[in-house]
This record gives C-alpha cells, sequence and structure tokens, in this order.
C-alpha cells in the first residue's frame, strides 16, 4: 500500500515538473501513448518476451541476450520498455525488438490494464529494476521472472532494517544471474540461495559484440593512416579538454580524434578555440580534405564505439565530474586507457587500474608524463593494451551463460 502510494507521488511529481523540465514532459507524454502504442502492436497470436531497461545503459547490458533470442528463438517476439526517456529516446526504434515504449508506473491500475494487453512469456529485469507491482503480477500470471546483470550492495533497500517488506519481492523472482560474489551472498542473506548464479557482466559480451561488428569509417581510416600516435578521446567533457588539446598542441607528431559528450555549437566553437593545429568536423570532412587535419572532431552521434580501434591510447572523459563513461567500450580495441579521477563506483575501470591496462590522471602533469611513456615505448603500450583487451574477453561468455540457462530449465 505505502509502496503503491509512492508511485502515485512520483507521479503527480512527474506531471507538474513536465512544464519545466524537457526529460519530464518526455515521459509524460511517452506514458499517455504506451498503451497505445500496446493495443495497435500487441498480436495477440504471438508469444512475446518481455524486456525491461532502465535508461540506456541497461539496455546495453540486456541487448546480447535479446539478440540471442532473435537469432537462435525467432518464433519469439520481444516486448522491449523503458523508464527512463534517455533510453527510450535514443533506442525507440531498435530494429531488435518488436514492440518499444515505456514501462507504465508501477500502479495497480496500469499494471492491470498492461496485463491485459500482453502476456509475456517470459520477463527479463535488467539490473536494478525491481517494480513490485509488475514482479508480483508476473508472479500471478506464472510468468517467470530474471534478473540479469544484477549487482547487489550492502547500501541498497533490499538490506536495510526498514527494507524487509519491499525485500520480499525478491522471492518472486525465477533465478538471478548477478555479477559477482558479494551480490550472492548478500541474496543469501535475505534466504535466497538456489536461484543465484555468478555470471558477470553482460555488457563485456555486448562489447565484443560491438568490435566483431564494427562498422568501417573510410574517412576516420584515411586520417589515421599515415601516424602512429593517435589519441581517441571519447565521451569528453571540458575539464577532460583541457588535458587533452595543450599537449596535442604541443606534440605535431600525434593525431586526435575528438568525440565531445556534448556537440552543440558552443560547445563546438569552444574546443576548435582552443586547438592551434588544423582541425576538421567530422559532418564537413571529405577525402579530398581530411589529410589537411589534425584533430578530427566527431560532431554526431553513433561513432563513437566503432571508432576507438583507430587509435594506439584512448581516453573516456567524464572522470572530473559527473563519472567516468564507459571504458570497455576502448578496452575491448587492446589499447591502454586514460581516465579521470571519478572512477571509483565503476568496477571494470578499478580492475583495469589494477592489471596495468587503464591509467588515472589527475592533472595536467601526470597527463603528459603517462601520454609521454605511453607514446615513446611501444613494448610498454602494447603490453598494456593487450593487459585490457585480455580483461575484457576474459569475462565475455555472461549472455551466453545466462541463455543456455534459461533454455534448459
Amino acid at each position: 500500500m505505502l509502496y503503491s502510494l509512492a508511485i502515485y507521488f512520483y507521479m503527480l511529481g512527474v506531471l507538474l515538473a513536465a512544464p519545466f523540465h524537457k526529460k519530464a514532459r518526455q515521459m509524460v507524454v511517452g506514458h499517455w501513448r504506451t498503451f497505445r502504442i500496446l493495443r495497435r502492436q500487441i498480436d495477440r497470436n504471438q508469444e512475446y518476451v518481455w524486456f525491461h531497461a532502465a535508461s540506456l545503459g541497461e539496455f546495453e547490458q540486456g541487448r546480447p541476450l535479446m539478440e540471442r533470442f532473435r537469432a537462435q528463438h525467432p518464433e519469439y517476439k520481444i516486448l522491449l520498455t523503458f523508464f527512463s526517456p534517455s533510453g527510450y529516446e535514443v533506442r525507440k526504434n531498435y530494429a531488435g525488438a518488436d514492440v518499444i515504449c515505456y514501462l507504465p508506473f508501477d500502479t495497480p491500475g496500469n499494471v492491470l490494464s498492461f496485463f491485459r494487453l500482453v502476456r509475456p512469456k517470459m520477463a527479463f529485469f535488467i539490473k536494478y529494476e525491481f517494480w513490485l507491482n509488475f514482479i508480483y503480477a508476473c508472479h500471478h500470471y506464472q510468468i517467470p521472472v530474471y534478473s540479469v546483470s544484477s549487482i547487489f550492495r550492502p547500501n541498497k533497500i533490499f538490506f536495510r532494517w526498514y527494507g524487509s517488506g519491499y525485500a520480499h519481492v525478491l522471492r518472486y523472482v525465477r533465478h538471478f544471474f548477478v555479477q559477482d560474489e558479494e551480490s550472492k551472498a548478500l541474496l543469501a542473506t535475505r534466504g535466497i540461495v538456489d536461484n543465484v548464479t555468478v555470471v558477470g557482466d553482460t555488457r563485456f559480451d555486448r562489447v565484443l559484440d560491438i568490435c566483431h561488428q564494427a562498422k568501417p569509417l573510410p574517412l576516420i581510416d584515411a586520417f589515421s593512416a599515415h601516424t602512429t600516435q593517435v589519441l581517441v578521446a571519447g565521451s569528453s567533457w571540458a575539464p577532460d579538454e583541457d588535458l587533452i588539446i595543450p599537449y596535442f598542441n604541443a606534440h605535431p607528431a600525434m593525431k586526435l580524434v575528438l568525440a565531445p559528450h556534448v556537440i552543440d555549437e558552443e560547445h563546438l566553437r569552444q574546443i576548435e578555440s582552443k586547438l592551434q593545429r588544423p582541425s576538421l568536423r567530422y559532418t564537413e570532412a571529405t577525402p579530398e580534405n581530411i589529410s589537411h587535419a589534425d584533430c578530427l572532431i566527431i560532431n554526431c552521434f553513433g561513432l563513437l564505439s566503432s571508432m576507438y580501434r583507430y587509435g594506439q591510447v584512448a581516453y573516456v572523459g567524464g572522470g572530473f565530474g559527473v563519472g567516468i563513461h564507459n571504458v570497455p567500450e576502448a578496452a575491448v580495441y587492446g589499447m591502454p586507457v586514460l581516465i579521470g579521477p571519478n572512477n571509483h563506483g565503476f568496477r571494470e575501470a578499478q580492475a583495469l587500474l589494477q592489471l596495468g591496462g587503464c591509467f588515472q590522471v589527475e592533472d595536467a602533469a601526470s597527463f603528459n608524463a603517462t601520454m609521454d611513456r605511453l607514446l615513446s615505448n611501444d613494448e610498454d603500450r602494447l603490453r598494456s593494451g593487450r593487459i585490457a583487451g585480455d580483461y575484457i574477453s576474459t569475462n565475455a561468455g555472461a549472455a551466453d551463460r545466462i541463455f543456455s540457462t534459461i533454455m534448459k530449465e
């Protein structure tokens, strides 16, 4: 009762914020369309597998499993739901799912309406997603629920003294495919033992899939063809660029591929004002002018995961602010990765720092020293790159283990 009341208050808060906040407005409009999408697109004569992801990161963790269902069991249709606009708005046209919409707010009425329209064969909730009314309804309708790439920590509500009531929802999950042993041990404190398997993180499978399917980028290939010193900097913010650009300006033998996290005109001009060597925006590049640039600014989305392979060293941004972005996305190509200091909540970054495939920089001095060492010592750079690549390939395979376990049930 208290849980549902909290959901109603959350709905009210989103509605009140909508006139002033873009994401809240997108959420209100998206939820208004959800049941219309389900009524129009759900085929009652088909069987559906339901995947729910909070946002874009969770979608990427669920994607390897979705693609295995699509390839090996095409008889199943795929329903994909999102909670956050940052996931739905980016992937609402994802070709790997048959129906894509927002997850309705977890109220009893919405849940009843949802299951009147769709009765999935099975449901997959990615990482942190445990919507109480939806999971109870799955149990009622005998729909098995699987928790994929889930990770638990002692500070989560399930393991607090006041969270025992909410923790009851965990008992309605058919199987937990968790990332680490700590998560398994925490679930055991709630009496959940026999249906927990440590499989690792499906993100490693995703970045390997991306690496193997990386699309050719002829312009970047031409840009990097005549040098062995290319730094690829992905998802950079202004503090990252304040380290990268002065070093680039002072090292004429090096080329730079820079993919800023924010690509509005104002930020692009700020970057260009700091550059003292020829630069070119990707959308303005041609086979004729690409050779005249020393810095290629990626001012569009969708290229980052494929373009890392053109570098000898990678820099993953965000470590001087919101937190680092996707380190495995760069490490999978077998190159050393530089990151800023805000990286402590990122397991793969911490592991790579310990192994020597990743390096933390705190300021210009440490960035310059690390870059000097990696670019001047091929043996050192290649060794660090091998460590990074091996870490990704060694930890991959979670999606296959999950899929095979489910298919045996």
